[in-house]
């Protein structure tokens, strides 16, 4: 150990714990309506956003302008001879807070369409990776490498009026979603099938254009990923995504430089890259296991010995959710209405059966045992034989640009300004905390 790292150790892990004890003894402490708690758990509920797009829920789960995800399936617009929503009529609900015609679903997706082509530079800058490189680094770089594009970036240096600074942040936006499913489907392509590319088709849809794009042959892959973009849109604006992509934005960088940021924080295991986290967890069980359908009772006891090991199960738990997270009971009803005998499928729901109980008798002070989102949607994608599951963060990534950039596009017309909280340090932090106790004696005596 060099002695910088040294004298880094030294100073700083004693620090840890000793600052455990003092959030602990000191958690419902106000410093300013903010408790020390909230200070050192990530701000957790403490209301500084404006999101309009969506708004989540502890005990009922996400609502896309007011919509439940049940709601959405029955009255967005649908492609001919298909049960699920299309994403393009979520984008339209996001950003206008009116349901869309089918018409004017038919219409978006066109225009998506027409706005789709990816300029060379894109592709050259990807086929300088590795192709073992994380997708999720490849699909960064590739949102950022098209900032080249940039309408707002353009009118900015050109001395646009900043009333108007929405116009081109919605056309970027516009231009952005366009080509974020051929750019994904590039990078799987690239990185799992040789380099084989398949060309769009400019005649499908979004979301089925993308499915076409991976060369899945089942066409019933179309539905899901008309379901999968639409669930995982937006989940209002306090996840690491979402904020990240706020926070860069409120700087007035352009939906480039935004978008790359919020996958950025996509990508940590603590946020998308669990969908990535759970399917290996659940694959290792299996082996370790010795059993493609392991009982229930062999599922509890890996569960038990996965938490005794002071790891987690991923999957589960959620920082806002006190119930099963309706993504994950989206995706569930759609396994059970398709494929109900899958047998990964079947061991996923087996976890479900038992996991939450264990995690709340196991982890009694954890909030929330109940799956979210990412517990369901790797063997749902495996079903259809996409099985490289360092992939499928990319896929979220896709759909979560829906509702980030329509909250930019927002962010611009409401003539928001730069974030900027205020930090203290730890020593002002205890001071504070001293000050707040004494003040309270006081007026109790």
């Amino acid at each position: 150990m060099d002695q910088l790292k040294a004298r880094f150790k030294e100073k700083a892990l004693p620090m840890a714990s000793e600052l455990k004890a003092f959030v602990k003894a000191n958690a419902g402490v106000k410093i300013d309506s903010v408790s020390v708690a909230q200070v050192f758990t990530g701000m957790k509920g403490v209301k500084s956003l404006i999101t309009e797009t969506s708004q989540l829920s502890a005990d009922h789960g996400i609502r896309f302008r007011g919509y439940s995800i049940p709601e959405l399936k029955k009255v967005l617009p649908q492609a001919n001879g298909d049960t699920e929503p299309l994403p393009e009529g979520i984008f339209w609900l996001m950003l206008t807070g009116d349901l869309p015609t089918a018409d004017e679903v038919a219409w978006l997706s066109k225009e998506w369409a027409n706005r789709s082509d990816v300029p060379q530079h894109v592709f050259d800058v990807l086929d300088t990776f590795p192709t073992d490189a994380h997708p999720m680094t490849q699909f960064s770089v590739a949102i950022l490498s098209l900032q080249t594009t940039s309408v707002f970036a353009a009118a900015y240096k050109d001395g646009i009026n900043k009333k108007e600074y929405w116009d081109p942040m919605y056309e970027d936006a516009m231009n952005l979603i366009a080509k974020l499913p051929r750019i994904a489907a590039y990078i799987y392509r690239r990185s799992f099938h040789n380099g084989e590319h398949i060309a769009p088709d400019k005649n499908l849809d979004w979301a089925a254009n993308f499915a076409q794009m991976m060369g899945v042959k089942d066409p019933e892959f179309k539905s899901l990923m008309r379901l999968y973009l639409t669930i995982h849109a937006d989940h209002e604006g306090g996840n690491a995504s979402a904020h990240s992509t706020h926070l860069t934005g409120s700087t007035l960088s352009d939906v480039y430089y935004s978008l790359s940021s919020g996958m950025n924080a996509l990508a940590g295991p603590l946020h998308g890259l669990a969908n990535q986290e759970v399917i290996r967890w659940v694959l290792n069980m299996r082996k370790e296991l010795g059993k493609d359908r392991p009982s229930q009772d062999e599922i509890r006891q890996y569960v038990i010995d996965t938490l005794d090991g002071g790891r987690v199960v991923p999957g589960y738990g959620h920082a806002v959710l006190r119930i099963p997270d309706p993504r994950f009971t989206a995706q569930l009803e759609y396994c059970k209405a398709h494929f109900p005998d899958d047998e990964l499928v079947n061991v996923i729901w087996d976890i479900y059966a038992v996991a939450p109980a264990v995690i709340k008798e196991k982890k009694p002070n954890v909030k929330s045992p109940n799956p979210n989102v990412d517990a369901h949607s790797g063997a749902t994608l495996m079903h259809y034989g996409v099985t490289e599951y360092n992939f499928y963060t990319v896929l979220f990534g896709v759909s979560r640009a829906l509702g980030v950039l329509a909250s930019l596009c927002w962010d611009r017309a409401l003539g928001f300004g730069i974030e900027r909280p205020k930090s203290v340090t730890i020593d002002m932090l205890q001071q504070l905390v001293a000050a707040s106790k004494e003040t309270e004696a006081e007026s109790v005596a």
